[in-house]
């Protein structure tokens, strides 16, 4: 029988393979494959019906070394406390390949929100924030959105924060709306980000960014902005992978004279379910959900959930592939990542890829501790400078040492939070 995948101990061998080639020593390898703190927290909740619910919750530091941690929180049915420990020690190593002063943390309910009401969402985020309020803060931990979770999640997360601690605290949270502390261009952020690499990587490869074809997987917010942006910039995305609510499970929507996000967009409910009769009318092809990998692409995009590209399907991309830039935490496993390397397919790691989110949720923090806000346009121009120095540090490296780019990534970040902790003198 297979054995479950377990994203904490992915994490910690990809961790693992980094401090062995940087020769860290016990003590710092013990401080960092670790988290530094973790809270399990029980939150009651009325429900609509009069009953009482009681829902579990988690909040994972990983390391504050470099600064407060920073890192979203998510609703999800299946949510399980290995996997938020690897998505904080992720975020660890995302704030330190981007250079931003934060650490990493994240949080996650087990729970479903397609089947809760607002008011009941709502009692979800107050309880969570009761449980954690004197363990978190802007000097502390900054959550944010993630899977299933918003803008209105955070404001409600906020003000029962304010509403502890008897202050008004807008960058307690970041991910908020704008007009009630939100950063322009949060929204784009990560999507934006994932794209500025992928313009990097095809500069670098040589590749006609207007000649180049891409597949994605997903349709959230992240893979929406990087279908638009890619789109933009002359590229043509053919299709994307998303899940269907009603009918539990995924679809890929494709067709071949390029995809519209827009068109997309206005057919797809609030679930993230994209309407099947109206896209065929449009001229999609339904296919099976893991149809995304096996296109004829350029690109391929895996924007959704961790363990996506897997010894069991690595082998179904395509000979065109050229790179895979992962939007999503966690996509590739390490036994793919080997047939990967052998393939010579150019890697854009997830913790580079997708730290536009990051960094500009650090950029609305930065907004709302100075109480002045940046116009959009100057937003996205400091979230490219950020994304390409950063890509380009890491590909140096990665071209120098002869190295897979994941594991130059790697090399820096752990490198950076390693040395935090060493001047700090915890080890």
């Amino acid at each position: 029988m297979e054995k479950p995948f377990n994203a904490f101990e992915m994490a910690q061998k990809q961790f693992d393979a980094a401090a062995d080639k940087l020769g860290l020593d016990q003590a710092t390898r013990e401080l960092l494959r670790n988290p530094l703190r973790e809270y399990h927290v029980l939150i009651p909740v009325r429900m609509d019906d009069g009953s009482t619910k009681v829902f579990r919750g988690y909040r994972v530091q990983h390391s504050d070394a470099r600064g407060p941690c920073k890192g979203g929180v998510r609703f999800h049915p299946h949510e399980t406390v290995d996997t938020v420990r690897a998505l904080a020690m992720w975020m660890s190593w995302k704030t330190a390949v981007v250079d931003i002063p934060l650490g990493g943390g994240k949080g996650g309910v087990i729970c479903d929100p397609h089947n809760l009401s607002d008011r009941e969402q709502e009692g979800i985020c107050r309880g969570w924030v009761r449980q954690l309020a004197f363990n978190m803060g802007h000097e502390q931990d900054i959550p944010a959105p993630d899977v299933m979770t918003h803008g209105q999640h955070m404001l409600w997360m906020m003000d029962e924060f304010e509403r502890i601690r008897g202050a008004k605290f807008p960058g307690f949270i970041t991910g908020k709306p704008v007009g009630m502390g939100g950063s322009l261009g949060r929204k784009e952020a990560t999507g934006f980000g994932v794209i500025f690499t992928v313009r990097e990587a095809m500069k670098e490869l040589g590749i006609d960014i207007k000649k180049a074809v891409g597949a994605f997987q997903g349709f959230g917010n992240v893979a929406q902005h990087a279908v638009k942006l890619f789109k933009e910039y002359g590229g043509k995305p053919i299709c994307v992978a998303c899940w269907d609510q009603a009918d539990q499970t995924s679809y890929t929507f494709r067709r071949e004279s390029g995809i519209d996000p827009d068109e997309l967009v206005a057919i797809t409910d609030k679930f993230g379910t994209i309407d099947k009769a109206k896209a065929r009318q449009a001229g999609y092809e339904i296919l099976p959900g893991d149809a995304w990998i096996e296109q004829e692409a350029d690109l391929l995009v895996p924007a959704a959930l961790e363990n996506q590209i897997t010894a069991a399907n690595v082998g179904k991309i395509h000979k065109r592939v050229r790179i895979i830039a992962e939007a999503a935490n966690g996509p590739t496993t390490p036994d793919a990542d080997a047939e990967i390397i052998k393939r010579g397919i150019f890697v854009i790691p997830d913790f580079l890829c997708n730290a536009g989110g990051v960094t500009c949720s650090y950029f609305e923090q930065v907004q709302c501790n100075m109480n002045y806000f940046w116009p959009q346009d100057e937003v996205l121009s400091k979230l490219d400078e950020k994304m390409t120095v950063a890509f380009k540090a890491v590909s140096e490296l990665a071209r120098k040492k002869n190295i897979y780019m994941r594991d130059a990534a790697y090399l820096i970040a752990v490198t950076r939070v390693a040395e935090a902790s060493h001047k700090r003198g915890w080890v």
